[in-house]
């Protein structure tokens, strides 16, 4: 699905032909429709969410969320990789649309170019091409993984997960900065005493003469 981050507006969507998935198809399209609600402009531009046995992966570029649905055991790279490949083709058919329209799914024609994007990403070369792309594409492991009942059950806000990895990011500088300054000051102490050693026995092989 593809939706507008300011108010969660659906642009576009693909529905999954998936016999396994089709079982539970309106849940995941609630839970869908509820991250786009949660998302904000703090919100982190690229993350995973746990959803039982499957991923939703996301991507927000240019105020616009593109998110899909995978199996866990499907490569994340390669769906990240797709992620991009859907937003580079919506920008440039209707990046310059995208804040007038004011109905859900205003370009659910895309779907013909998501159809096609989706054959050609699961298919098993492509994957393995991909994933080899370790050089061009973004370190996945760093992707922060979120549990669907935290953002949805809990009503946790996908902003306070920018928030939170940003305190631990500051933490850790901090833990950083104080470590050195330590070893600065462990250093000092260590010439100041070696210096103190030096004049004391100076002064003892001084008066010694006399």
């Amino acid at each position: 699905m593809i939706a507008r981050l300011a108010d969660g507006l659906p642009l576009a969507a693909s529905v999954q032909d998936d016999e396994e998935l089709g079982k539970n198809l309106i849940q995941y399209q609630t839970q869908a429709k509820q991250i786009f609600k949660r998302l904000s402009p703090g919100s982190p531009n690229r993350c995973t969410i746990d959803s039982g046995p499957y991923y939703f992966h996301y991507i927000i570029i240019n105020d616009v969320c593109y998110l899909v649905l995978t199996e866990k055991s499907f490569p994340k790279r390669v769906a990240f990789s797709f992620l991009e490949d859907l937003q580079n083709e919506f920008d440039m058919q209707y990046g310059n649309k995208v804040s007038t329209v004011g109905r859900p799914y205003a370009f659910i024609e895309f779907d013909n170019y998501i159809q096609k994007a989706k054959k050609t990403f699961n298919d098993s070369r492509t994957r393995r091409q991909l994933g080899q792309l370790n050089n061009e594409l973004q370190d996945v492991q760093r992707i922060m993984v979120q549990n669907i009942d935290d953002v949805l059950v809990r009503g946790a806000a996908l902003s306070d997960l920018q928030d939170k990895a940003g305190m631990l990011s500051a933490a850790s500088e901090k833990y950083r900065k104080d470590a050195k300054t330590l070893n600065t000051k462990a250093s000092m102490v260590k010439i100041g005493a070696g210096v103190l050693l030096v004049v004391i026995l100076m002064l003892y092989l001084k008066f010694s003469w006399f």
